[in-house]
């Protein structure tokens, strides 16, 4: 059983969905172009993936396993992820509308976010407890908020800089993305 200590410092550097396990990278890319909308996309990300695990956790455990459905448990646990950004999605619209417009097509994206996902099948995979499944969801998204507010800053100076022609855009974004993944590896032998 891993310590809380080593859960929460491998889900934000060493095991970060997005530069590390490259998941969630459609919103990592279209989400980043602002810090103000990375901030928000990852305050709801994080909220999605912890109250994803605190409830797909136990009708896991306590639903799917005695009644040896298993096998249903990635279709649970999209629905249970849709019904909490649903629930993120209208409190956006009503709370906050400016952020709610800039994360746009990205907030409902958040239900098919593989990286909410997986979080929610590798707590059960790495046998973690509820506590440390808790855990585990609140700092990948953490991790998850870290990547999008890192690649926000780094796409700001890329559009001061002078780029040829033939990288501005996706390339030049591609290339500062895999660089900045790059960073993230080594952390890689961090934890072992």
């Amino acid at each position: 059983m891993k310590s809380i200590l080593v859960i929460m410092i491998s889900a934000v550097f060493v095991d970060n969905f997005v530069l590390s396990k490259f998941m969630g990278i459609c919103p990592f890319l279209g989400v980043s172009k602002k810090l103000s909308s990375s901030l928000g996309m990852g305050a709801a990300v994080i909220f999605v993936m912890t109250c994803a695990t605190a409830i797909t956790y136990p009708v896991y455990w306590y639903v799917l396993v005695p009644n040896n459905l298993q096998y249903l448990n990635t279709v649970a646990f999209i629905l249970i992820i849709a019904l909490f950004v649903q629930l993120v999605e209208i409190a956006l619209k009503k709370v906050m509308p400016p952020l709610y417009n800039s994360l746009g097509v990205y907030l409902p994206l958040i239900t098919t976010n593989c990286a909410v996902l997986g979080v929610t099948l590798l707590n059960i995979d790495n046998g973690y407890t509820f506590l440390q499944s808790i855990i585990n969801a609140v700092f990948a998204g953490v991790g998850f908020s870290l990547a999008l507010i890192l690649f926000s800053g780094v796409r700001s100076k890329l559009e001061t800089a002078d780029i040829p022609a033939t990288f501005k855009g996706i390339p030049s974004t591609l290339i500062a993305a895999s660089i900045v993944s790059l960073s993230f590896m080594a952390f890689s032998g961090l934890i072992s």
